[in-house]
């Protein structure tokens, strides 16, 4: 039962950021943001670079559309509650999450990534102070 609704209103819009971050004087803090090209902040490289930006999206949208189409308006939201609940899990601010129940909902489990091997919070550069860390995100510091 389609109902007359198609991917129309599934699809995400792209966005695009052509929007350089400027310092004081107007111009790109070379000492915060480094000495990268102006060219690879504004436009992609690559045309599928767009692409995979925006992959986990598409794929998402496609997704609830399929079970939206097959199973009925409950099956894409019961997904979405789940998804939103698995992402307020909460945890300290100074220890790292691994988001393991919403892998499991995304079906990012059983996918090896880069970011699986080249970003564990093992060999993190990034080592704080916990009652600092707690003090500024409860808003004391």
């Amino acid at each position: 039962m389609n109902l007359g609704v198609g991917l129309q209103g599934a699809m995400p819009a792209l966005k695009t950021s052509s929007k350089l971050k400027e310092g004081v004087y107007g111009m790109p803090d070379k000492m915060v943001y480094g000495l990268g090209k102006i060219h690879d902040k504004v436009t992609a490289s690559h045309p599928l670079e767009e692409s995979e930006r925006n992959y986990a999206a598409m794929r998402d949208a496609t997704q609830m559309t399929v079970l939206r189409n097959t199973q009925g308006l409950h099956a894409p939201l019961r997904l979405t509650m789940e998804r939103r609940a698995a992402q307020q899990v909460g945890r300290l601010p100074f220890l790292p999450s691994s988001n393991l129940q919403l892998e499991v909902l995304r079906g990012d489990d059983v996918t090896l990534d880069f970011c699986d091997i080249l970003n564990t919070p093992d060999v993190k550069e990034s080592l704080f102070m916990p009652h600092a860390v707690v003090e500024r995100s409860l808003g004391l510091l």
